[in-house]
């Protein structure tokens, strides 16, 4: 070989990684922000009560996605859907027990697809479900504060730390206890306690304070690279107990925080349909409610301090987020990074005489969703045009330039962006899996739900978890989303509806390919 070949290819060998590393260097972070348990309480949805600037702020610079929908109304199934851009029926998670990486061994995440096309991704919180980091999916997972980094406390969720030493007393008892009785128990057996909190602590003394100054010096870190990051960046509040420090209780008036529009199930829907409230009778002195399918008679000062809690973590969470946004801006990357904050799914305060979620009833797969990136026509626009979570995937891929993987079932909603009132997608679709334990007659079911600008569709099986295939038809469900805002009236079995739930059920049976926007068939 003559040393003027090799110097030639020296020359193009040298180019083309120059090349690469130029095309890394320019490539968007990424900062993927999701809020547990988070409803669209923010005033840039229209909720006149939320104290929410910061968020409000990052909305006026991006855009806001006014009717997006959760596929699953609980954590474990609609973070795996979202996060592997397929839908439930694929990913074959459908409960909190499901753990996606052991039933799909071999799938590519959003984070692990990314780490292919060049960015480094690194993980704080939950962003899959509670303390599932998936090692496979991060170069750097489940990163957590120094503190919080006790053995016993490896398996604990983020959401049950409480400042007052008396509650941390009774906790380690409880759990002791409860282990003695079951040993593999949610949050290791920590998710006991008051359902509030409001100490008069610095932000760093709850979980999510501590997570976000971790966060800001990962970013410092991660901004002296080259390399374009992915930080999965996951808060625990407003998810319970409703633990804030008090100055963020204290930017509400409770008394102009208004009670439920819906405070009943809807009249008409199968008992099966509604959740069995678990969640907050884990809590001190709610250990006594019923299944919301019977009265509950829950004093109107509780519901007050239960909705002011609630607004309190959603306005820490806001405070945070704007922390760590002043924080991008001075290091030098807010302008080169995409930011998407979204909510998991929705979150009861009342409605339907219940509290949580796990129903298949919008107030729980109604979710925030909002994107902001560098570059971005029409900043601080809103669409009402129908989305989805198990679109993010597909959105990103493309917003940072990067190849959208063929087997997405979500869609790319970037051309919603660039124009708001573009004719869209027909429907949203989302499911529930009903299980014995929590169902009003003891029985096992599956719900499927569709979604139009018009209506709210929903259809009841049996189901057989072992095969994962549905069974016998059951009943349905069909609320008038214009007229009937609040699902107050199953107009299904109404004559007047008949053709209607033809329709519906046709459209809904066709699902979510026969639904996508004519650019994306």
């Amino acid at each position: 070989m003559s040393g003027k070949w090799m110097k030639g290819m020296f020359i193009a060998v040298f180019s083309v990684l120059t090349c690469y590393a130029q095309q890394q260097e320019n490539k968007p972070n990424i900062l993927f922000v999701s809020v547990d348990d988070l409803r669209p309480t923010l005033g840039v949805y229209g909720d006149e009560n939320a104290v929410t600037p910061n968020i409000d702020q990052l909305a006026s610079e991006g855009t806001t996605f006014m009717q997006t929908y959760a596929q699953v109304a609980v954590c474990a199934p609609s973070r795996a859907s979202l996060m592997t851009g397929v839908r439930p029926d694929s990913t074959r998670v459908w409960h909190l027990g499901d753990k996606f990486r052991e039933i799909n061994p071999n799938v590519v995440t959003m984070p692990q697809y990314f780490s292919k096309h060049g960015y480094h991704t690194v993980n704080l919180g939950k962003m899959f479900h509670n303390y599932m980091p998936d090692s496979i999916s991060w170069d750097e997972p489940d990163l957590r504060p120094s503190r919080y980094l006790k053995k016993e406390w490896l398996g604990r969720d983020g959401e049950t730390f409480y400042i007052s030493k008396e509650v941390n007393k009774s906790q380690a008892i409880k759990r002791d206890s409860l282990l003695k009785l079951r040993p593999v128990r949610y949050a290791d057996g920590w998710n006991t306690g008051p359902a509030w909190e409001a100490a008069d602590v610095h932000d760093t003394m709850y979980y999510d304070g501590a997570q976000t100054k971790m966060a800001k010096q990962v970013l410092t870190r991660l901004s002296k690279s080259k390399e374009p990051f992915f930080m999965g960046l996951g808060y625990f509040r407003p998810h319970l107990p409703f633990a804030a420090p008090k100055k963020y209780w204290d930017l509400y008036d409770r008394e102009k925080i208004p009670v439920a529009e819906n405070p009943n199930m809807p009249e008409g829907a199968p008992l099966y349909a509604m959740n069995s409230m678990y969640e907050l009778r884990h809590y001190d002195g709610f250990s006594h409610i019923n299944h919301p399918t019977a009265p509950n008679k829950i004093s109107k000062d509780t519901i007050k301090t239960l909705k002011h809690g609630y607004y309190a973590s959603v306005s820490y969470i806001d405070a945070l987020l704007g922390d760590l946004i002043q924080h991008m801006k001075d290091i030098g990357i807010y302008e080169n990074t995409i930011i998407i904050v979204w909510g998991d799914h929705g979150w009861k305060l009342g409605e339907h005489n219940s509290w949580g979620k796990m129903t298949n009833y919008n107030i729980d797969l109604k979710v925030p969703m909002i994107v902001r990136y560098p570059n971005q026509e029409n900043r601080g626009g809103k669409t009402y045009a129908i989305t989805e979570l198990v679109d993010m995937f597909p959105s990103l891929c493309e917003i940072a330039g990067i190849k959208v993987p063929d087997y997405m079932q979500g869609t790319s909603f970037v051309p919603l962006i660039k124009n708001p009132d573009l004719k869209w997608k027909n429907a949203a679709f989302s499911q529930f899996h009903r299980r014995p334990k929590v169902s009003a007659d003891g029985k096992r079911y599956m719900g499927y739900s569709i979604n139009t600008d018009e209506y709210h569709y929903i259809e009841w099986y049996g189901w057989d978890p072992k095969t994962g295939t549905r069974g016998e038809f059951k009943s349905s469900e069909l609320y008038d989303s214009v007229n009937d805002e609040y699902e107050t009236i199953n107009l299904a079995t109404k004559k007047k509806y008949k053709t209607i739930v033809y329709k519906l059920s046709k459209e809904l049976l066709a699902g979510w390919k026969k639904a996508q926007p004519e650019l994306s068939k």
